[in-house]
């Protein structure tokens, strides 16, 4: 047993003697702690005076029954689970405990081996659904965020830049790979500024066709346009006195970076459609993975937003350039997989998390973190995860090494590696070909014909 259920400390609340003294031998000699209760009343005033992290409770009583203890435990002490036991409970009662919050449900007379199967697993899942509780709380706070982790230079850097930035009104480019957690760095400003209590709103400039892009960022008037039925606010009036997040800005089109730009210097707007001029104070950050200096060069982008724009530049470094985070980013993605998917906390052993930082990860910290939960799903409940696992986990990877030792020539050997690639590629990227193509260094009409040849379909 580990340390975690030694200190664990167990109240069993039962009317019969016997059953309190041969649980609580049981229980010690696993190295729980115990107290024992003779009825529901000493029971409550137990927990009233003690830690307890789980009741054993009996369902048949008198005075005071389980049904009725159970109701004053969920309403008094919701952290401390409960385990209901009874000789000859019927299913309305066992549905009643269910719906009050009873963790399980065992009957007597109690096994030894499943009464202390049952407990542990009522305490790792408890444990679990803490750890993802606390974990969630985190998303956007800044350094401790979900997968705001990492102690290399190049994230020491970030780091330091989000922490003298946040408090301030600057607006913020950042910019980045696909998958590195742009995102996640406009969550932490916003959460560390002093707009923090105020809305933070995202725009996906690339996901918004370009005819209804102004509509989404300015609002529009009612019969404005075909289909405008009535008066709509745009997401810089829903961000007033917050944060607006201009994801892929540089897929905005001409027309709305010159509205953009004219909201960024007199922090005004009008609706589609409208005339009336509404003052918004907003602050921007704004994210892309292109190059807008060469988006500026080709007539793509204006340079004048640009410099609006990149107030406090925040680059985001590719994870290939800072391998040594990924010990920590797997040990924390494994924790998060296991507690979203209500199983018990497996590990991971050297030889994988060394066969984890010697791969590319072209999709970045995205394609890690969904690598890891496919290896915790796919481990059947193991716990440890092996190296063998892990290059099965990824696909180029198992793909060369079964191909080579079957003997395939080198031209195909390349072939089986490019189509992984590339299917690993689009599933990072939510099989957007515009972007796999860009995260790839391909045109997008290039990567057509690769997927054609490869047999991809799409």
């Amino acid at each position: 047993m580990n340390k975690a259920m030694a200190r664990s400390v167990v109240l069993v609340i039962d009317d019969e003697p016997n059953i309190l003294s041969s649980v609580r031998r049981c229980l010690e000699l696993e190295d729980y702690g115990v107290e024992v209760a003779g009825s529901g009343a000493i029971g409550l005033s137990k927990l009233a005076d003690k830690e307890v992290d789980l009741v054993l409770l009996d369902v048949m009583m008198p005075e005071m029954d389980g049904i009725q203890v159970l109701a004053q435990v969920r309403k008094n002490h919701p952290q401390v689970v409960v385990i209901m036991m009874s000789g000859n409970a019927t299913i309305e009662t066992a549905v009643a405990a269910t719906k009050l919050g009873a963790q399980d449900f065992i009957e007597k007379p109690l096994g030894t081996e499943k009464l202390l199967l049952t407990i542990k697993n009522a305490l790792s899942l408890a444990q679990l659904r803490r750890e993802k509780a606390e974990l969630q709380t985190k998303v956007g706070a800044g350094r401790s965020g979900f997968e705001m982790l990492g102690s290399s230079k190049l994230m020491e850097q970030v780091f330091d830049k989000i922490a003298k930035t946040a408090p301030t009104n600057g607006r913020v480019l950042i910019t980045g790979e696909n998958g590195t957690g742009k995102e996640l760095v406009a969550r932490a400003i916003h959460a560390a500024s002093k707009r923090a209590q105020e809305p933070f709103i995202k725009l996906n400039c690339a996901a918004i066709p370009s005819e209804l892009i102004e509509s989404e960022l300015f609002g529009h008037e009612k019969g404005a346009f075909t289909g405008a039925t009535q008066q709509r606010r745009g997401k810089f009036e829903l961000a007033d006195r917050g944060t607006i997040f201009l994801d892929e800005v540089g897929d905005m089109n001409p027309s709305a970076q010159a509205k953009v730009l004219r909201v960024l210097q007199e922090s005004e707007l009008e609706r589609v459609g409208g005339a009336e001029t509404i003052k918004v104070d907003v602050r921007v950050v704004a994210a892309t993975n292109k190059n807008l200096q060469e988006e500026i060069s080709a007539g793509r982008f204006r340079e004048d937003l640009f410099y609006r724009l990149n107030v406090v530049p925040i680059e985001l470094p590719p994870l290939r350039e800072r391998r040594a985070d990924i010990p920590d980013l797997v040990q924390h993605f494994i924790t998060v997989a296991c507690a979203a998917n209500d199983m018990a906390p497996i590990s991971i052993d050297s030889k994988a998390v060394s066969a984890l930082m010697q791969h590319a990860w072209p999709g970045n910290v995205r394609e890690l973190k969904n690598s890891i939960e496919r290896l915790v799903i796919l481990s059947g409940g193991e716990p440890l995860i092996g190296s063998e696992a892990v290059q099965d986990a990824l696909p180029a990877v198992k793909a060369v090494r079964d191909a080579y030792k079957s003997g395939v020539a080198l031209k195909d050997l390349v072939a089986a590696a490019e189509r992984e690639i590339i299917i690993e590629a689009l599933e990072v990227n939510d099989n957007h070909v515009s972007n796999t193509a860009k995260e790839l260094g391909l045109e997008r009409s290039h990567l057509y014909k690769k997927m054609k040849g490869l047999g991809i379909k799409h």
